[in-house]
């Protein structure tokens, strides 16, 4: 073995490394050298920045796609709750505007009952609705007002189109009306046109005409009043409007349905007559026309 074999340094690994390094560092040096004596080495800087700059990007989306992420659930927050309040806004002035029509309906319902009131010169209070029964067999009101307010059976009741009915039932602080359409009732009537006089009837949803002679003059659109006889109502108020005319199941006699004047289903007040207006009614040849049994009344049979 030589001598020198095991010195430090003197390996073959060892000389390469070295050389290395001393390649390494001349190179630096000529690049410092280069670099101060020209700008080659700057643009060679800019170019590989050129290139790295993807990188750079590439590296920070993710950051910049969690902040975008997160702002996106902020500002649909925010617009979910500026929705919300605008939804209850519109909610709050729907209801104020409905309220506004309501009251505006009911005020123009109001003056067409008072002109109804000052035109016929009628001595009238007026009465709340409680409650209603349409019933096709039962047609009532229930008012808010009895024996305490005056209300007393027999009192005619209407509104501004015409006539509901009549008490029948009075308490301390109620009373019932029974309605035009109620089959019990009936109410003495004419055609307003022409004075022919008829009987009306109700039949739960509308009111008839029976047994009116195929020479009678009614055509569909005539105004039906009441005539004022038997003393139960007055004269004049207006009870329909004739809509269709009909040949009864003998054919020998016409029937006629009306479309009742009154708002039946609809309205919160009513008015009562305090007196009936008294007028003598001149006979009339229609009273010729044949009179109705109950058993005869329109829809009925014996």
């Amino acid at each position: 073995m030589s001598a020198h074999a095991g010195a430090p340094g003197s390996r073959p690994e060892d000389i390469a490394g070295s050389l290395r390094l001393l390649a390494w560092l001349a190179a630096a040096t000529l690049l410092i050298f280069a670099d101060s004596r020209g700008d080659w080495l700057a643009q060679l800087r800019s170019h590989g920045s050129l290139l790295v700059q993807p990188l750079r990007q590439l590296a920070g989306m993710p950051a910049l796609l969690g902040k975008t992420m997160r702002s996106d659930a902020a500002l649909r927050a925010q617009l979910a709750r500026d929705n919300q309040v605008l939804r209850n806004a519109l909610l709050i002035s729907g209801a104020r505007v409905a309220k506004l029509e309501t009251v505006a309906a009911e005020n123009a319902r109001l003056r067409a009952m008072l002109g109804v009131v000052e035109q016929g010169e009628l001595d009238v209070q007026l009465a709340p609705i409680l409650d209603i029964d349409l019933d096709p067999t039962r047609q009532r009101l229930i008012l808010d007002a009895g024996a305490r307010q005056g209300v007393r059976p027999g009192q005619t009741v209407m509104d501004a189109g015409g006539l509901l009915g009549q008490v029948i039932e009075v308490q301390p602080g109620t009373a019932t009306v029974l309605l035009l359409t109620d089959p019990d009732h009936a109410v003495p009537v004419e055609i307003a046109r022409n004075g022919v006089r008829l009987v009306a009837y109700g039949q739960g949803d509308h009111i008839a005409l029976g047994n009116i002679p195929r020479s009678a003059d009614i055509e569909v659109g005539d105004v039906v009043q009441t005539s004022g006889l038997g003393g139960r109502f007055p004269p004049g108020f207006k009870v329909g409007t004739v809509s269709k005319l009909r040949p009864d199941d003998t054919r020998a006699f016409m029937m006629a349905d009306l479309q009742p004047a009154a708002a039946l289903d609809r309205g919160r007040e009513v008015l009562l007559l305090r007196q009936v207006p008294v007028q003598k009614v001149q006979p009339s040849t229609a009273d010729a026309l044949p009179q109705q049994s109950p058993a005869e009344r329109p829809g009925e049979t014996p």
